[in-house]
């Protein structure tokens, strides 16, 4: 029974030395002197803020892109023991002791580091020798941009690292497809592609780059599959179904759980609350929630309420009168109707409270039971401190003289009669009798005589003259189609009126108010409106110093300063290895040249190469070649502040390809043993000209040593990059 005890347990592996070779030094590469500088680097004083807002629990909304990205930073912070307390105000501040620069730091110098032993091993599942691939790994080990980039708390050295990782998986997967399909192995490396691809959209969404081109490829390797008899239909269908669940259903899975883990984290109300909804801010704890706390939930007949405008930009404002009336006559010697002015204003203030009155009956007060206004109710709506009623005629409006002008009215006993009745219209209905809600209902209010709509002009940009109080336009829109945001509103505070008497009222009016709706809003709509504010919210592009085109990419025609030292020479600055950048876009050039000759040749039934050569050609390029396409080219489509550090995940896919038109020359071109002996003689002496290229510029790329003023002139090898030189 003990008979397996008399042998000795003997377990073997295989180590890979290149692997862990290449893993150690890039390693030492990316972590040597993590924590210097101890002060802010440029984009850090960006991602910083998110960091601590994560500590604190705090909401906010980056408009650049999903929060994987952001969490994977946090947890840096939350790893070292970051209580958030920080000010990133600028660029070159000092870290206090509070800070954990190493921890926050470490993640994006570990994802760096990992992407060496990646460029080597997507090389070797191309089917390229290892010396090809040990070749494509220390281009990337040395490449200076690269390793800036990595060593601090930014987020493309993790973007490049989870597309690599998610080509590498895909690769993986496709070998062992020929061999070993549905194995264990086989579904690892599946879904691990998939997993990879999440991760990568989560961090940035230059993520879908290479995401759209992975499932391009996959797409394209099952289309030839489908041509393939000894495949029975069951089988197409399994291997169908197992490409969609792991490359479409789990990233969609995934990306949805980015959001649901950084929703759960950030809930509390912060500085970012104003863009969302109230539905959105009340779920928050703090701010807008607590002023809610214990509202009514549905608007009844003598309701006090305020009107918040849904769009929100460029800023939240609320619908809101005042004594003032609208001048006689405007500046271009347009007249008006001098009834008091409605306007909507971006600050919470008792003039914008309003009283839903039944236009059949007097009192301002809820009747006991409360009477719902429910969807095609008509009310009269009566501003709660002048107790004028909210009014629209065929006058034109101060800013839109094709709107209708909106007042509270007054009565000045000429031929203008009050025209004060609206029909509320709940576009977020579920059926036709829906009780209007307070913050879950989002309200048109129609003119019942002319058919206006009410609208916040003034959120495109009209803001009205000083007579109004810079102030944005209200108007009725005419022959209004649709539901555009500017035309919707929701009430956001909400009190049953008990006071009849005015002076009552308007003590009543003055007092904070008191349904916790957070319960109401669930997941998918929080995650709808937030991502909708990602894709829609944009900053104003801004001509920024270190900015630009994606022409100056390739030639690297630009730079940027990430730190200067207050006081020493000592800089950082992101720029490339001359020499890798050059030899990339030569093998970029060649292989496009190369492709069209033999794709001529080919069609002249004149084979160059055999076929095996030449699939791996194609398929080197599709994935090398293709990489560097879907990351570069888009960026000429956008209209967008552009740095060089977007070119960062292009220019990886492009040093991927040097080697493998080395390789292909070396085996195809060079013939002669001699020929073979001077190619290899100038690939030695091309990779010592990348190692020296990458000595030269250490010291902009770790910061140290600090370099005097003549030396930092001789870094400046284009005139169009600045290196700061301070004057003596």
């Amino acid at each position: 029974m003990l008979g397996f005890l008399k042998e000795p347990v003997v377990v073997t592996a295989e180590i890979n030395v290149n692997l862990v070779a290449l893993t150690v030094m890039g390693l030492i590469t990316r972590l040597w002197g993590l924590c210097y500088p101890r002060a802010v680097v440029f984009d850090e004083v960006y991602y910083g803020q998110f960091v601590s807002l994560y500590m604190k629990r705090i909401f906010f909304v980056d408009d650049s892109g999903p929060p994987f990205g952001h969490m994977l930073l946090a947890l840096g912070g939350y790893l070292g023991g970051f209580d958030g307390n920080f000010l990133w105000n600028r660029i070159g501040a000092e870290y206090t002791m509070n800070v954990p620069v190493w921890s926050l730091r470490l993640l994006p110098a570990l994802a760096g580091a990992l992407c060496v032993p990646l460029a080597y091993q997507i090389l070797v599942e191309l089917h390229f020798s290892h010396r090809a691939a040990l070749g494509a790994a220390l281009l990337v080990l040395l490449e200076n941009s690269l390793i800036t980039q990595s060593r601090f708390m930014l987020l493309e050295s993790i973007l490049i690292f989870f597309i690599l990782l998610a080509v590498l998986s895909y690769l993986k997967f496709y070998n062992l497809q020929r061999h070993r399909p549905f194995s264990g192995s086989w579904w690892f490396w599946l879904l691990l592609t998939g997993v990879a691809c999440s991760c990568a959209v989560g961090v940035k969404y230059m993520g879908l780059f290479t995401y759209m081109l992975l499932l391009a490829i996959a797409g394209l390797h099952f289309w030839h599959m489908i041509g393939d008899q000894t495949l029975s239909n069951v089988s197409l269908l399994c291997h169908f179904l197992a490409r969609g669940l792991a490359l479409i259903l789990i990233p969609v899975v995934m990306y949805l759980s980015f959001f649901y883990v950084h929703l759960a984290l950030l809930y509390r109300s912060g500085p970012h609350d104003q863009i969302m909804t109230s539905a959105f801010q009340a779920s928050l704890e703090g701010g807008l929630a607590r002023i809610t706390q214990g509202q009514p939930l549905e608007v009844a007949y003598g309701s006090q309420i305020t009107l918040r405008n849904v769009l929100g930009k460029p800023m939240q404002c609320w619908l809101h009168s005042h004594t003032n009336t609208y001048p006689i006559r405007y500046e271009n010697g347009r007249g008006s109707s001098h009834q008091q002015q409605v306007t909507c204003y971006p600050f919470k203030d008792v003039n914008n409270w309003w009283i839903v009155k039944d236009p059949g009956m007097q009192q301002l007060v809820v009747s006991n039971p409360p009477r719902p206004v429910r969807h095609g109710h008509i009310v009269q709506l009566v501003h709660g401190i002048t107790t004028r009623y909210l009014n629209t005629h065929d006058v034109a409006a101060p800013l839109s003289p094709h709107s209708q002008e909106v007042s509270c009215y007054i009565d000045y006993n000429i031929s203008m009669p009050a025209q004060n009745l609206w029909r509320v219209e709940i576009v977020n209905r579920e059926s036709d009798t829906d009780v209007w809600k307070t913050i879950l209902s989002e309200v048109r209010f129609v003119h019942v005589n002319t058919s206006a709509v009410l609208k916040a002009s003034g959120l495109i940009g009209a803001s009205l003259p000083e007579w109004g109080y810079r102030q944005l336009e209200v108007v009725g829109e005419k022959l209004s189609k649709g539901y555009h945001q500017s035309m919707l509103w929701n009430v956001e505070e909400h009190r049953y009126g008990k006071s009849q008497e005015q002076k009552e009222r308007e003590v009543e009016l003055h007092s904070p108010t008191q349904m916790d709706i957070s319960k109401n809003l669930s997941f998918m709509a929080k995650f709808t409106e937030l991502q909708w504010k990602i894709l829609t919210l944009k900053n104003e592009d801004t001509e920024h110093k270190y900015s630009s085109s994606a022409l100056d990419w390739i030639t690297m025609d630009t730079n940027i300063a990430y730190w200067l030292h207050p006081t020493s020479g000592a800089q950082i600055h992101l720029l490339g290895n001359v020499v890798t950048w050059a030899s990339a876009n030569a093998a970029a050039l060649v292989y496009m040249c190369l492709s069209l000759w033999y794709l001529i040749r080919r069609r002249r039934r004149i084979y160059d190469i055999p076929e095996d050569s030449w699939q791996l050609w194609v398929s080197a390029g599709g994935v090398c070649g293709g990489g560097w396409a879907v990351n570069y080219l888009p960026f000429f489509l956008m209209e967008k502040t552009l740095f060089l550090y977007h070119y960062l995940p292009a220019l990886t896919f492009q040093i991927l390809l040097i080697p493998v038109v080395l390789q292909h020359l070396g085996d195809h071109l060079c013939r002669s043993v001699l020929l073979r002996s001077m190619f290899s003689a100038l690939i030695v002496a091309w990779f010592s000209s990348v190692y020296f290229v990458y000595c030269t510029f250490s010291p902009v790329t770790y910061g140290q040593p600090a370099l005097s003023a003549t030396e930092l002139k001789d870094l400046r090898w284009k005139d169009s990059w600045n290196i700061l030189i301070r004057k003596q």
